[in-house]
């Protein structure tokens, strides 16, 4: 029911009865053929490009090739009107039948409405959050949740195959400090003086009931073991109780992934698969033996002024080569990236998706150029980058947490103003934009509060049921009964209503495609406005009221209008992963 696309079908169709020929007699390329709504609704319904495309290949002027175009399409039965405007563009306006037949087949989809498949059913990773395991989740984690989430729901409500992904990074030096921290901790909960905690260990409170349950499991036997055996149970401990920690916190956020992968399954059995990876890479003839220069600016972490392994990197994308086996023989970071990436590929995805924090720019060329030196144009790779949040009360920064020792964490912020305030807000900016979150602006009641403003429609949608419900008598009302109804809205915004309802699936295909799950957030909130400024008008003019007692035919008209509202609502909340309210408290 993507009226857009009916519509560039319809137009497409009129042009191939135009005849057109390009300079060589063959017929032009329709494909650049685009649908939209006018920038200016004042201006009609939908607006198309037809004739400024096509008039180039065809050698006509584009206002007197737009006027033959609209002449065909006042032909249509569902055009009150085509115009031609600027340079030219064809401008339609609608007849009321053809919206208030959209209504009734947007009562019969319900709240699939929108569900497309311009996804093809592609096999799609979406890897976000993979925060290290070395803590509770922290404010700094939460948008790329949220981008993530939201992303992966929009995604497959389009029709993609969706994987939620979440890399569990439990291999690595931070593992080996996080387990020395927690062995202070056990030997504290032992009755041991630990002191300080040293610098480069983690200081934080949450750390504690971990030590405790290994010293009621394991007694001192543990101080008993070689250092290298304790440090392993310490470590394999340590890691499923932050994992079951953050999986928690991420529950509070209504964010569950699909695969928790493990990092230590790349470097197991003699890391076969890191291995394996490296040799399909050499086959394909990108691994050399060399030397890096030394780069400008910080040194990363695997760079040696002497000969290693090295992935031909810039051959297929990336500003540098990258190194993967040090001259040691052993495996850089990045080799553990490269077989991870190709084990996505061998699970026959298609379109990989990370959502990454601002700060792991550096690693966009060389994952991208790592997909195409692995799969060519078999797969499409996305890196999504979230700039950072700040947190703010009234104006003033928020303090850091006392239980994290140094940063606020998720679950005090899902606490104080609830997952629908941080999900929605966290898509009220793009994702490459800074953010700015204010406690108290996201908890008060008013229009400028964008998730409340948005629940408060779904909520007034349900009191409209509610009041119909105990003036008319009716305790419940049947879709088909309302839809049978609808030819009766012919009022101004009853119709824009329904204009800004049909735009909910060409939003959703679009979203999707250019990765933008905020457009939804936005759509959202555009929708409640014109919602809530009808209502306003039936404040003002009680002929415009939802629900009029002597007139139980238009009052199922006007229900079968909310009853569509507050699906779109639900709808689009859903996928945002927020609440649809039926009342607000």
């Amino acid at each position: 029911m993507n009226i857009f696309a009916d519509f560039t079908a319809r137009i497409i169709k009129a042009v191939e009865a135009l005849d057109l020929k390009d300079n060589d007699g063959v017929s032009p390329d329709l494909s650049r053929i685009a649908v939209e709504p006018p920038r200016d609704a004042s201006h009609g319904d939908l607006a198309t490009n037809a004739a400024m495309v096509l008039a180039k290949p065809t050698g006509q002027n584009p206002r007197a090739l737009a006027e033959r175009l609209a002449q065909a399409l006042r032909g249509d039965k569902d055009v009150a009107a085509a115009e031609v405007a600027g340079p030219g563009f064809v401008n339609l306006r609608l007849r009321d039948g053809f919206w208030q037949a959209h209504l009734t087949g947007l009562l019969g989809e319900g709240r699939n409405y929108g569900r497309s498949t311009v996804g093809g059913g592609r096999k799609t990773n979406v890897e976000y959050v993979s925060a290290n395991p070395t803590g509770p989740m922290h404010v700094g984690h939460c948008r790329g949740a949220v981008v993530g989430d939201a992303l992966a729901n929009l995604m497959a409500f389009a029709g993609y195959d969706v994987t939620k992904e979440y890399v569990i990074n439990d291999a690595g030096s931070q593992i080996d400090v996080l387990g020395r921290s927690v062995m202070l901790r056990y030997r504290e909960a032992l009755g041991d003086d630990i002191g300080e905690i040293p610098a480069g260990l983690y200081p934080g409170d949450y750390l504690v009931p971990v030590g405790e349950a290994l010293a009621r499991e394991f007694g001192r036997s543990l101080l008993e073991m070689p250092d290298d055996e304790a440090l392993a149970i310490v470590k394999d401990r340590t890691i499923d109780a932050m994992m079951a920690m953050i999986r928690d916190d991420l529950a509070m956020l209504n964010v569950h992934h699909d695969v928790f992968f493990s990092e230590r399954t790349l470097h197991a059995d003699n890391a076969k698969k890191i291995r394996s990876a490296i040799s399909d890479l050499t086959l394909k003839g990108h691994i050399y033996k060399g030397k890096l220069p030394p780069p400008k600016g910080e040194k990363p972490d695997d760079w040696e002024d002497r000969e290693q392994t090295l992935f031909r990197s810039t051959a297929v994308g990336d500003d540098m080569d990258r190194a993967l086996v040090k001259s040691d023989g052993s495996f850089t970071y990045f080799a553990a990236d490269v077989a991870y990436l190709k084990d996505k590929i061998d699970r026959g995805f298609v379109d990989l998706i990370y959502v990454l924090g601002a700060d792991h720019g550096g690693y966009v060329k060389r994952l991208e150029a790592l997909a195409r030196a692995i799969a060519g144009d078999r797969v499409k790779l996305t890196v999504l980058l979230c700039q950072l949040v700040k947190l703010f009360r009234e104006g003033e920064p928020v303090r850091m947490s006392k239980r994290s020792g140094d940063f606020v964490t998720l679950r005090e912020v899902v606490e104080e103003v609830g997952r629908d305030a941080i999900r929605f807000m966290m898509l009220y900016r793009k994702n490459d934009a800074p953010l700015d979150f204010d406690f108290a602006k996201v908890t008060e009641q008013s229009k400028d509060n964008p998730v409340f403003y948005v629940q408060y429609a779904s909520a007034r949608c349900h009191s409209v049921f509610r009041q119909a419900s105990e003036q008319l008598g009716e305790a419940n009302f049947d879709r088909n009964s309302l839809a049978s109804a609808v030819t009766l809205l012919t009022d101004e915004g009853e119709i824009g209503l329904i204009r800004k309802l049909a735009e909910y699936p060409r939003l959703i295909e679009s979203a999707a495609l250019a990765l933008e799950p905020h457009r939804l957030a936005f759509y959202l909130y555009d929708l409640a406005s014109s919602f809530h400024g009808h209502w306003n008008r039936g404040t003002e003019n009680p002929d415009l009221r939802f629900v009029k007692v002597n007139d139980r035919q238009l009052t199922h008209a006007r229900l079968g209008l909310v009853q569509a509202v507050s699906d779109v609502l639900t709808s689009g909340l859903t996928l945002i992963g927020a609440a649809a309210p039926t009342e607000m408290r």
